[in-house]
């Protein structure tokens, strides 16, 4: 989104006396013009479709259909583009931007540490003209920006290299919740002394032996439940900062692809079991009233963390941000930490499908793995047009981009809304330094405006003098 700011100079129609010179009062006022831009890319077949012009969209403000005040294509498969890749003549707007969030919460660190040469291949991939950012989250500080979004490779690959020698802070020490191992080894060598005793036929050690056996079981099912709850604690943290994540993402010109790499969280935190052998003793539990045994959130699912992970889709959906998610969990060593924990993959998937993303797993070079994204995303027609009376309050404004004339099958993929600017004093800090990243990023000219003004009063026979004013402005 691109701000005008344009001084004008005007003479106003003043009162001529008699025998005295003409008079002419002068003043300045400042207004500002608001540019939207709207990077567009077209696809069919999931092939990038080049060769269009202004005259092929249609953008809708709302309800209202909007003129384009600009048009500009940029293909970063052309010649002309490779080229003048090292000059910053390509516009923010149409730029690519990939942030590199590595999850240090739900993930192993073992599967952090080689998430990083996977990375680091994805950047050597990307076009000149991409800009990249390093972020990492934990659940104790958040998102934390390593790196702004940048063309420079030798600056991108030490953020990744070092990611901002970040402590391991909030991490679950342990996601697999082995922290019931212990209990659940004991319930199982109690229930294996039970069955010894039945064959010894020793009644009364049986009998105690299933008094364990019970009294293990509770107390590995509390635990189960306080660290569920634990857990669904950090995934509404994780939710929230990237709900605030996606609104900052959203003052930021162009397509922002989030390459989230992470174990994901169980999908049983937000579902309920999916074990259906546990979901039948539930409800026999609950059928032979001993519901109090049951906990809500094991047998439906927490239903506030689910609000939680749809406001957190909606604010990137608003904000242009597809997650591309990618399963780290294939890159643990064969006796790293035990197996993985069950259902990441099913929230990762949710988090790119409802982004318009992918998710990425079992790869050895993820680079060529997100190589159909990146072709398809190749090609962005950037359409700009200046809204009427849009207030400086940061509101939500929808967008609709329409094609004409287009074959079946060809579909256009368009940021679903822009975000109106705010004052410089009520943006964040965080705000204001990516705002100022991406004007030097970007190399966009800033300052004055050449004016020209001419007045030609005119002598009239009555007492009030007409001056016409011409403001040009380059």
């Amino acid at each position: 989104m691109r701000k005008l700011r344009i001084a004008i100079l005007l003479l106003l129609p003043v009162l001529v006396l008699p025998a005295l010179p003409l008079l002419a009062q002068a003043f300045s006022e400042t207004t500002s013009t608001v540019v939207v831009e709207v990077p567009v890319q077209v696809v069919r077949d999931g092939q990038p479709v080049r060769g269009l012009t202004a005259g092929d969209f249609e953008v809708y403000d709302g309800r209202k259909k909007q003129a384009l005040t600009g048009f500009e294509v940029i293909d970063l498969g052309s010649e002309q583009v490779a080229a003048a890749a090292a000059a910053p003549t390509v516009s923010s707007a149409a730029r690519r931007h990939f942030l590199m969030l590595f999850d240090l919460a739900f993930s192993d660190p073992n599967a952090v540490v080689k998430a990083r040469d996977a990375a680091t291949k994805v950047v050597d991939e990307l076009h000149p003209t991409d800009l990249v950012a390093v972020a990492t989250y934990t659940s104790l500080k958040g998102p934390s920006l390593v790196l702004g979004f940048t063309p420079d490779r030798g600056q991108i690959a030490a953020a990744i290299a070092t990611l901002g020698n970040p402590e391991m802070l909030g991490r679950n020490p342990d996601p697999l919740r082995l922290v019931l191992t212990d209990a659940k080894r004991a319930l199982e060598e109690a229930q294996q002394s039970s069955s010894s005793a039945r064959g010894a036929g020793a009644e009364a050690r049986e009998a105690h032996a299933q008094e364990a056996v019970d009294l293990l079981k509770s107390i590995a099912q509390m635990e189960a439940q306080a660290e569920n709850h634990a857990q669904q604690s950090a995934v509404i943290n994780l939710t929230r900062s990237l709900s605030d994540l996606g609104k900052l993402m959203g003052n930021i010109d162009g397509r922002k692809y989030v390459v989230y790499l992470s174990e994901g969280f169980d999908s049983q935190l937000l579902q309920g079991s999916t074990d259906q052998a546990r979901r039948d003793e539930m409800a026999a539990s609950t059928a032979s009233g001993e519901s109090y045994n049951v906990a809500s959130e094991e047998l439906f699912g927490d239903t506030k963390s689910l609000n939680e992970v749809e406001k957190m889709l909606e604010e990137l959906r608003r904000a242009d941000c597809v997650v591309e998610a990618v399963d780290i969990a294939g890159l643990r060593a064969a006796g790293d930490l035990g197996n993985r924990r069950t259902g990441g993959k099913d929230t990762l998937l949710n988090f790119a499908k409802s982004t318009g993303g992918e998710l990425f797993e079992n790869f050895n070079n993820l680079s060529e793995a997100m190589g159909q994204m990146l072709a398809r995303t190749s090609v962005t027609y950037v359409l700009s047009f200046q809204p009427d009376k849009l207030e400086w309050d940061g509101s939500f404004h929808r967008l609709r981009v329409e094609l004409k004339n287009q074959p079946r099958g060809t579909r256009a993929v368009a940021r679903p809304g822009y975000y109106a600017p705010k004052p410089y004093a009520q943006r964040t800090p965080l705000e204001r330094l990516l705002d100022a990243q991406t004007r030097v990023v970007a190399g966009d000219d800033a300052g004055l405006l050449d004016v020209a003004v001419l007045a030609a009063p005119f002598a009239m026979p009555t007492e009030k003098a007409y001056v016409p004013v011409l403001v040009e402005v380059d």
